[in-house]
């Protein structure tokens, strides 16, 4: 029993066609896709390779923010150390100011209620000199 023949044709034409498709379609898909996978490969190591950069800047400036804010920090408390030292000196020198002012003010008027009481004791003997004089109508020695 010999085959027949359409079915030889249809084996050859069956091969032929899958030697056309291998060469003209499966080898040139292949090769886009072995060429894809690589550039993913590629892109993948490129964005790990970007994402570590990044993250090593971010912790650079975080460093360098956390570093600028300490610095400031000090800076802000060696403002304010310095502003209470002055104003503790500036209080000081206000407080011996008005303690000066004080006793001064205290001392002149200790001199004039000294000087109020003899210009009185002074007067008070003029007038009741004054006064005797008036009542008895003629002046006194």
């Amino acid at each position: 029993m010999i085959p027949d023949l359409s079915v030889l044709w249809v084996i050859a034409i069956v091969l032929l066609l899958a030697v056309t498709l291998e060469r003209l379609l499966f080898r040139p898909l292949a090769r886009v896709m072995a060429a894809r996978e690589t550039a993913v490969v590629s892109a993948r190591q490129l964005a790990e390779k970007a994402s570590a950069e990044a993250r090593a800047a971010a912790d650079s400036f975080d460093a360098r923010t956390r570093e600028a804010r300490t610095e400031i920090y000090r800076q802000m408390d060696e403002v304010r150390r310095e502003a209470l030292t002055r104003r503790t000196q500036l209080l000081a020198e206000t407080r011996h100011q008005a303690e000066a002012a004080i006793h001064d003010a205290s001392a002149r008027l200790h001199a004039d209620v000294a000087e109020a009481r003899a210009r009185i004791e002074r007067d008070a003997n003029s007038l009741a000199t004054t006064i005797v004089e008036r009542v008895l109508g003629r002046p006194v020695s």
